[in-house]
């Protein structure tokens, strides 16, 4: 339980601050929003769900609007005391970033592509130059003057023909993930009126220097689901449809093999695959498919020689396997077996190169980079001593070289770029991140791994990080993050922000919980469908762990999620609330039940595989268990921060909004309930680089006001 004359404190505190702010009215400044109540009766299966809040979901609503302005307002408030502690943070976040910063260089096609930031400025500015880095810079793209008169701005899809004179590019003002398609001519700078809109914002390049394909989304549902070719300067209503996704559960996509000799349409559901391919000479020829859609088939596919390379799960390989094939026989009868399953090695995708076939594994949750020459002269693995880091291969888009590039971290190690020569095993630091400030040294901090035993006997991984000489001796604040669907896999990564926390004196913590593909695919199957529960009680377990072992107590643990994840933050405080002192449920998708029955809302039918469809009778009363709108209960509840954007195209800003509704209503507890809606963004956040850091520090700043941290 938590300490009376803290809660006493706190509220004196606040009352304080908001008497201050309103001095006409101090006890109105201290109510918090109700949402007035309008029952909607929504049946299925025989059950009858009330839903008092079903009509926030009305976006155009003006009393919806003014509801969240109250909310925001609300927030604010209950918050204006951490204000100068909010601009602290940012500043002291902002203060480690090297403004003036660039990436590494990488060579495609005749020229250097680079991507680098000015001081004071939000976004990059996108480069290249001719041959050699010593060539004068062209100007791509500066972003920070496109963005400018624009609340959110994001540019996608840099795409240049062959011949370097086009680029295509997406872009979108909203936050809807809705992204227009535009040309530009590089060599005058001309941008051409061929607008094309309601795209994925991606593209691919036909080799005639003027067919580009692109994909449309669903005006309503926003799904993938439309191949198009397009002529340079045509009309992009005229546009020829190649292919339409016509499965409701499928999303499509469209790419360039690197072999450059096909382009590749791809469509996909959670469960299965399917690919058509079509000589990238000829853009008006009909694609083929490669392989017909099977039912929990799911393969994907590389080109290299006169052959293609697969991986794939065929024949129940959980774990894939790689897999070859000629071109002229692409059906699975004529696959033929390269890297084998392996139950304890996750084979997660491939490399190709002219000389040497890279493979991207996962073994006990650690990544594995593996060199094998063709010629079978050569097979090792790159080697990595830390206890827990992230290694993944990056751009590598050239084909002939034996420079393999990739990038390696650790919750102490920032981020490098490494361009290793995979003939002489010579491993080059092309950069690592400076965190500047003068301040960080990654000897003061520690790193290690630990596991916690679920209630099933599982063993659940848990990374954490800590400034040295912490004591478990139950006092140490604690954040615990997690996601845990989609078999998305958190790796234990660097974070300059996060020192915020550490320097302060917390423990951050990721539980690798089953939904992820953090111990293989197994993990993940085991942690969906009618296994979804795992990933909760697998959280909660690593929460007792962290107690039972003393790095905490619920007086001091603290949990945070998005999406996903915040399903995962609804789903825990509605199971396990005593456990936690403070939860940060940001953009959470905690209405399972009536977005998976709404087969209008964006990405619900492509969900079916990942959570089950409700319009089925098991699954409906299975989701209904743990969805957590439907399962708040009179009863204490930990101090809450929701956020969410009102443009959300993945998660509909009305979720979390009910959802604060309706525990404002029912909660027995006195403990903080706040709802901070961003009016202009969507999923994502803010779009600028510095923006973005005000979300992280409002977040820290009510976890570190929960512990009693005020500078």
């Amino acid at each position: 339980m938590k300490n009376p004359l803290f809660i006493l404190t706190i509220t004196v505190i606040f009352a304080a601050a908001c008497n201050q702010t309103h001095k006409k009215d101090p006890a109105m400044a201290l109510q918090p929003p109700k949402a007035d109540k309008k029952e909607k009766h929504l049946e299925i299966h025989g059950d009858v769900r009330v839903d008092p809040y079903y009509w926030l979901n009305e976006r155009d609503n003006e009393e919806v609007i003014d509801y969240l302005e109250r909310e925001n307002d609300y927030y604010n408030r209950m918050t204006a005391h951490t204000e100068g502690f909010k601009k602290a943070l940012f500043e002291e976040m902002k203060s480690r970033i090297k403004e003036d910063d660039e990436s590494v260089p990488y060579f495609y096609n005749g020229y250097y592509y680079i991507t680098r930031y000015e001081t004071g400025k939000d976004y990059p500015i996108h480069a290249r130059k001719k041959g050699s880095l010593d060539a004068d810079e062209e100007i791509m793209f500066n972003v920070n003057d496109m963005a400018e008169g624009y609340a959110y701005y994001s540019l996608r899809g840099i795409n240049v023909s062959p011949d370097n004179k086009w680029v295509a590019y997406g872009v979108d003002t909203l936050s809807r993930r809705q992204y227009t398609i535009f040309i530009k001519n590089l060599e005058t700078g001309e941008i051409l009126k061929d607008e094309i809109l309601n795209t994925t914002g991606g593209s691919t390049w036909a080799n005639d220097n003027k067919t580009l394909f692109y994909t449309r989304k669903d005006e309503q549902t926003l799904r993938a689901d439309e191949i198009f070719r397009h002529t340079v300067g045509a009309d992009p209503e005229k546009d020829h449809l190649v292919f339409k996704e016509t499965d409701e559960t499928f999303g499509t996509y469209v790419y360039k093999t690197k072999s450059e000799k096909y382009l590749i349409i791809g469509s996909y559901s959670t469960l299965t695959s399917e690919f058509q391919f079509l000589d990238a000479n000829n853009p008006n020829g009909t694609f083929k498919i490669f392989q017909p859609r099977t039912r929990g088939l799911e393969y994907s596919i590389y080109h290299f020689g006169n052959e293609f390379y697969i991986v794939t799960n065929k024949d129940d390989a959980t774990n894939f396997k790689l897999m070859k094939t000629p071109e002229t026989q692409t059906e699975m009868d004529h696959w033929e077996e390269v890297i084998g399953h392996r139950e304890d090695v996750l084979l997660e995708e491939i490399d190709i190169f002219k000389d040497y076939l890279v493979v991207s594994e996962r073994n006990q949750g650690l990544n594995k980079i593996r060199v094998m020459r063709w010629d079978g002269s050569e097979d090792y693995y790159l080697p990595f001593d830390n206890e827990t880091y992230t290694a993944y291969t990056s751009q590598n888009i050239e084909y002939d070289t034996p420079i393999l590039r990739y990038s390696y971290n650790s919750l102490t190690t920032p981020a490098s770029v490494i361009d290793f020569h995979m003939d002489t095993r010579q491993k080059e630091v092309k950069k690592e991140t400076e965190v500047l400030g003068g301040k960080f040294d990654k000897n003061n901090y520690e790193s290690k791994r630990v596991w916690a035993t679920a209630e099933d006997g599982k063993k659940i991984p848990i990374s954490m990080v800590y400034r040295k000489g912490v004591k478990q001796n139950g006092k140490n604040p604690v954040l615990l993050y997690g996601y845990g669907s989609y078999g998305a896999t958190i790796d234990p990564y660097f974070s300059t922000t996060r020192l915020s926390l550490l320097d302060r004196g917390f423990i951050f913590a990721i539980a690798h919980v089953r939904g992820s593909q953090y111990l293989g695919r197994a993990w993940y199957e085991d942690g969906k469908l009618l296994h979804k529960k795992n990933t909760f009680t697998d959280f909660i377990d690593a929460s007792k762990f962290l107690i039972a072992e003393k790095y905490t107590s619920p007086d001091h643990l603290y949990a945070m999620g998005g999406s996903a994840g915040g399903l995962l933050m609804g789903a825990v405080v509605n199971m396990a609330p005593e456990l936690y002192h403070g939860v940060v449920a940001s953009v959470p998708f905690v209405d399972v039940v009536t977005t998976m029955l709404d087969d209008s809302i964006p990405l619900t039918t492509g969900e079916y595989d990942e959570w089950g469809n409700p319009n089925e009778k098991e699954y409906y009363w299975y989701i209904k268990s743990y969805s957590p709108y439907d399962n708040v209960k009179d009863k204490p509840y930990p101090n809450l921060l929701v956020t969410t954007g009102l443009h959300d195209s993945q998660v509909q800003y009305w979720e979390p909004a009910k959802w604060v509704a309706k525990l404002r209503d029912m909660k027995t507890d006195d403990h903080l309930l706040l709802l901070q809606t961003n009016m202009d963004a969507g999923h994502g956040g803010a779009s600028g680089r510095f923006e973005s850091l005000k979300e992280v520090a409002m977040d820290y700043a009510f976890i570190l006001d929960l512990e009693g941290i005020k500078e």
